[in-house]
């Protein structure tokens, strides 16, 4: 087992608060399998996460057993962007749900993904191996999924650091005037309807996205718009865009009189990707060309 003396910087912090500050996991949240398992030791006794550390304390810890991935692989056509022993970047079509859950138990870019690679790393849960992080099942393009649990751990840390950088392209609804905008409302779940998210200045958690005007296309009411994500809150772009008057076309869930130009799924997608490699730790960065669906009411509207 690692034994780290807890210093000043570390006292005070709740138990499962250190292993996060120490790297050992991506997020806080992540570190509830090693107190199950029995896996933290605080001056040699079993350790609660919500346990205070005292400056000299002994903290030791040792990786949870991986849980056992209960999801059948299955023949389904992946768009593969790159792949080496640690990564694989996907390009994901409209319809594809990433993981099962929610009515989806198969069928899924996971159920693809263990079909082409049963090594993936099992993360914290077993039906969402090697899921870094997701995007909609109408939403399309890129996102990388990882083979072992040392790259899991160190994607994990860029996302919640904000050191992933995810950028998309969207069309939405109205002319925006501004070239550029910073979008800061936090986000929590709709209080009207529980299958969508909102604004919520409250209680939301802290979500941010900025955007960049590409095309105005005024006689169709519409703008072709690039967005970066700060933070990853689920349809984050979706709700903050409907937020601001300018829903994302073809969204059944967020929006209203967004669904002339387009009505099968929302125009959004995820178009570049960079991060650094887990092995080389370099930057990488990566494109995916829009589907084409969204290239041909592009052109329809030019």
């Amino acid at each position: 087992m690692p034994i780290k003396k807890i210093d000043a910087a570390l006292e005070g912090k709740r138990a499962d608060e250190a292993l996060f500050a120490l790297g050992v996991v991506p997020s806080r949240n992540k570190t509830k399998p090693f107190f199950q398992q029995g896996k933290v030791l605080l001056n040699g006794k079993k350790c609660k996460p919500h346990d205070w550390l005292k400056e000299g304390d002994l903290l030791e810890y040792q990786n949870p057993e991986a849980p056992e991935i209960d999801v059948p692989a299955q023949d389904i056509p992946l768009d593969i962007v790159y792949e080496d022993d640690d990564v694989i970047v996907i390009n994901k079509p409209a319809g594809l749900v990433v993981h099962p859950g929610n009515g989806h138990e198969d069928q899924t870019l996971v159920n693809a993904l263990l079909f082409h690679d049963d090594s993936l790393s099992a993360g914290a849960d077993p039906k969402r191996p090697g899921i870094v992080h997701r995007i909609d099942k109408d939403t399309t393009g890129l996102l990388v999924c990882a083979k072992n649990d040392a790259a899991f751990a160190f994607l994990g840390s860029q996302l919640s650091d904000h050191t992933m950088h995810r950028e998309y392209l969207a069309l939405v609804k109205g002319v925006i005037l501004e070239d550029d905008g910073k979008i800061d409302a936090p986000i929590g779940r709709s209080k009207k309807n529980p299958t969508k998210n909102a604004v919520d200045l409250k209680v939301g958690k802290e979500s941010v996205t900025y955007f960049h005007v590409i095309k105005r296309f005024r006689k169709d009411d519409a703008t072709l718009i690039s967005c970066r994500l700060l933070t990853g809150r689920t349809h984050q772009i979706r709700v903050h865009m409907e937020y601001i008057g300018h829903p994302v076309i073809g969204d059944p869930l967020y929006g209203e009189g967004n669904r002339k130009i387009a009505k099968d799924g929302q125009l959004l997608h995820a178009y570049r990707l960079t991060f650094v490699h887990p092995t080389s730790n370099k930057e990488v960065s990566f494109e995916a060309p829009l589907p084409q669906r969204f290239k041909e009411i592009l052109d329809r509207l030019s």
